[in-house]
């Protein structure tokens, strides 16, 4: 890990390279004897949505944050390939050894951060490196994928109504499929309005620095993501399950992931806690950050493990 002072005060910024060598822009705040909390972001966003939540966490833990791969000042690989699952639970796993190497961090993850943070959760012997998991508005494709089998083989009228609702909310997913036409859009009209949109739909009022000046690009790359994941595991789910600690929570008002696509999560989480927030998917980061960095507080305070049970570095 490379490392370079920050422009922003009480900021340190640093490169880790993970075992694809895909470099890593990684911003860590507070103190580094505190427990670390460990925030990835989704799409088409950078470690700036997390500001506010960010802020907040400093206070009593080492606060990490990173750009994924393809986006902000994170490396950008060109073939969709290598946007698959494994390498960013990969990159994952080597910011949190390159940034906490003697103790587990709690994790917090948000809409495609949060989806493959799922997969670095259910990797077998995550529980060492991982202490507690917060999971915001993005699922397990995997888990997604046994969720509809399920209901698709049980058609009663809910579990028909609860695939149609998931459905007409996932509307977008189809359209990244298909070629050059969501990378023109973003290119040509959904960047310059996205702030506008976030304040008409979400309430999500304008400021400096959000969305960030890369976000047509990072836009247009995070699509590879999509293409990349959602159909293989979808179609063919895994069985994943996972010991690390889990608290979930789901935001009422989400237009992308519904409440009901939380359910039988227990099966893949035993003692999982749900939480409940009256709030849309951006808002929850970009308006809620405080109430959402009380949660994280709670639940990883109790998950904190004793010193004795730290891992070693080696691990």
């Amino acid at each position: 890990m490379t490392t370079m002072p920050d422009t922003a005060a009480e900021t340190r910024r640093s490169t880790v390279t993970g075992p694809s060598g895909v470099p890593l822009a990684v911003y860590s705040a507070g103190d580094p004897a505190r427990p670390t909390v460990l925030l990835v972001h989704g799409y088409p966003d950078t470690h700036t949505v997390w500001d506010d939540v960010a802020a907040d966490l400093a206070a009593d833990h080492q606060v990490v944050r990173y750009d994924v791969r393809g986006a902000g000042g994170s490396g950008r690989p060109g073939p969709v390939r290598d946007y698959r699952l494994d390498l960013l639970a990969d990159d994952l796993f080597a910011v949190a050894q390159a940034v906490s190497p003697d103790r587990p961090v709690h994790l917090v993850a948000h809409d495609w951060g949060s989806v493959q943070s799922w997969e670095a959760v259910t990797t077998p012997g995550a529980e060492a490196r991982i202490a507690s998991f917060t999971t915001v508005s993005g699922p397990c494709l995997d888990h997604v994928g046994h969720w509809q089998r399920r209901r698709a083989l049980r058609p009663t009228p809910r579990h028909l109504l609860q695939l149609a609702n998931q459905m007409a909310h996932s509307w977008y997913i189809a359209a990244f499929h298909v070629p050059v036409l969501a990378p023109a859009l973003w290119r040509f009209r959904l960047a310059r309005r996205w702030p506008t949109l976030l304040r008409v739909v979400e309430g999500v009022p304008e400021r400096a620095g959000h969305p960030q000046p890369t976000l047509a690009e990072d836009a247009v790359q995070g699509i590879k993501l999509y293409r990349a994941n959602m159909l293989p595991r979808v179609l063919r789910p895994r069985s994943r399950p996972t010991r690390v600690p889990v608290q979930l929570v789901t935001l009422t008002r989400d237009n992308y992931v519904r409440p009901a696509l939380n359910e039988d999560l227990e099966r893949w989480a035993p003692g999982l806690r749900r939480r409940t927030m009256d709030t849309g998917h951006w808002a929850a980061l970009l308006v809620r950050g405080p109430e959402l960095a009380a949660l994280v507080r709670s639940f990883a305070a109790e998950r904190e493990p004793a010193p004795q049970d730290a891992p070693d570095a080696a691990s």
